[in-house]
């Protein structure tokens, strides 16, 4: 009998090798809708904790998409058990802040348990429009002005940052339609209810594979492994210019304001585990995600350039004073 004792206290001891464990189910916010690349990201890690059975409670996801992430945002600042509480993040982290300082919200009270990746932007039409380069997108999108339709996830969002860095550099005038999730944009372009979308690897990737939609550019800084043929926009010279730009979105969690140190560096070990595996590894892949882990100060510093960059980004389109 003590030998079997023994080994489940030693289970025990790793699984909380900080000494803190949650006593509860785990409150897993999702700051986006349903079928988007930040709602598959925590659904996919949630699957790879319980199949490896990382967390002694289960994470229980729940989508708070209102406001372009401000519902989420205020959920996390009003947590009644931060240790209990965590959050998948993308740039409206940053974003929806700078927006609505109302909210009263400040990025760097949240405690920084892991980002987890940096998602990648591609420029995609449908493939009955016929358009196959980034020059034919231009001439096409520039003679319909108004009437071609740019769906996105969000108001203000990552999506509506590039479609407006579209349009001014280019002189186009598309317009930009929100949605609550990315999942519904692609539907949306695959169905050819929009013309076109910034969507995620992962959020167009079944419509690529079936041929359906057509990656035209590559907002990063290098091509994507996933799509060798796909040039990035700073390979690309329009009317003799060459506009290099590129923008990533951060897939992070976070915890709750107001989480003891305890908490953090439970959360922080778990994420690490989950970042670790081999299906995180794959899924990375799969999905033309980059970025290594970061946590702790490094998250922190992290985020402070990025509220940086996207105040610069906001104030420029006019989003913020």
């Amino acid at each position: 009998g003590l030998a079997v004792a023994a080994t489940s206290a030693t289970g025990i001891a790793n699984a909380g090798s900080h000494g803190w464990q949650p006593t509860k189910p785990i409150d897993f916010i999702i700051m986006a809708g349903k079928g988007g690349g930040a709602d598959k990201m925590a659904r996919f890690m949630q699957a790879i904790v319980e199949e490896s059975k990382l967390s002694s409670r289960p994470l229980v996801p729940t989508n708070k998409s209102g406001g372009s992430g401000a519902e989420a945002l205020t959920a996390m600042k009003n947590a009644s058990d931060p240790d209990h509480t965590i959050m998948v993040t993308l740039n409206s982290f940053f974003t929806t802040p700078l927006r609505n300082p109302g909210i009263g919200v400040d990025v760097q009270t949240f405690a920084p348990v892991g980002r987890m990746a940096e998602d990648t932007f591609l420029l995609w039409v449908h493939k009955d429009s016929g358009i196959t380069s980034f020059d034919q997108f231009l001439k096409v999108a520039k003679a319909e002005g108004n009437k071609w339709v740019m769906g996105g996830t969000g108001k203000n969002s990552e999506d509506n940052i590039i479609t407006d860095h579209l349009n001014t550099e280019y002189g186009l005038n598309m317009k930009y339609i929100p949605y609550k999730g990315g999942g519904a944009v692609a539907k949306d372009v695959a169905g050819k209810q929009v013309n076109s979308s910034v969507n995620n690897p992962s959020e167009a990737l079944g419509f690529y594979e079936a041929g359906t939609m057509v990656p035209l550019i590559a907002f990063t800084d290098k091509r994507l492994a996933l799509f060798p043929k796909v040039p990035t926009l700073g390979e690309i010279f329009v009317g003799g210019k060459q506009a290099p730009w590129s923008y990533y979105m951060q897939r992070a969690v976070v915890g709750a304001p107001g989480m003891s140190d305890k908490a953090l560096a439970y959360y922080t070990d778990l994420f690490q585990k989950v970042y670790n595996s081999e299906k995180w590894q794959g899924y990375m892949k799969k999905n033309s995600l980059q970025g290594e882990m970061l946590n702790g100060d490094g998250l922190k510093a992290y985020w402070k350039t990025q509220v940086d960059n996207h105040r610069a980004i906001l104030k420029a389109s006019g989003a913020i004073k």
